[in-house]
């Protein structure tokens, strides 16, 4: 019976220590990730950072976007549309200023880790709040004819995807069926990865090693 019971312990440990080892680093699935998001995304999961809550990466090199659940599992990712101007700093008060009045150099999604909430637009629509004094959201893709936003966001070129005014667009489907159900709670961090500094600068981010494949 002890024997049994010794055997038990250990076979618990092991699976604990299993479990430990697989939640290392955040669980990307089979979905492919630039060694930018890679490195954000386990550095997320291992360091607690996202405070138990969902979060979202923003992979702005790569325009593409990717939702994880507050355990850091992936439930899906997408090419977005992100700030046509490279930066990663917004201009003071532009969240105030009419859209006619901004500069294309001004458009940009700025970097950072942004507590963010389910809000409404003005028109009513459902939206996702990153940076409310910036007037920075992710939403459903608005389909503006002149600048081919449907036809961008399918495209392969990560470059073509930047268009918008800040604002982080995604597809309709990818909105509705994965970022409002990750948020039903209420709020959740988005980390969006600097393009003219590392990481590490931006976050105080480390390396840590890749989650195991679950067996």
């Amino acid at each position: 019976m002890a024997f049994s019971a010794a055997r038990l312990g250990l076979a618990a440990a092991a699976l604990f220590f299993s479990a430990c080892a697989a939640a290392q680093g955040a669980d990307f699935g089979s979905a492919p990730a630039s060694p930018g998001a890679l490195h954000v995304g386990h550095w997320v999961v291992h360091s607690g950072d996202n405070g138990g809550l969902p979060f979202v990466l923003v992979d702005k090199p790569e325009s593409r976007v990717y939702v994880f659940d507050a355990q850091g599992r992936l439930l899906d990712a997408a090419p977005a549309l992100l700030g046509l101007a490279r930066g990663d700093e917004s201009v003071p008060g532009i969240g105030a200023r009419k859209m006619s009045t901004i500069r294309p150099d001004e458009r940009t999604t700025p970097a950072g880790r942004f507590l963010a909430s389910m809000g409404r637009a003005l028109n009513g629509d459902e939206i996702l709040w990153v940076d409310y004094d910036a007037a920075i959201a992710l939403h459903r893709v608005i389909a503006a004819p002149k600048e081919r936003r449907l036809q961008r966001l399918a495209g392969p070129a990560p470059a073509e995807r930047r268009i918008t005014y800040g604002c982080i667009n995604v597809a309709v489907n990818f909105f509705e069926q994965v970022v409002i159900p990750a948020f039903k709670e209420g709020r959740g961090i988005v980390y969006v990865l600097p393009e003219t500094r590392s990481p590490r600068e931006l976050f105080g981010s480390y390396d840590v090693p890749p989650a195991r494949p679950k067996e």
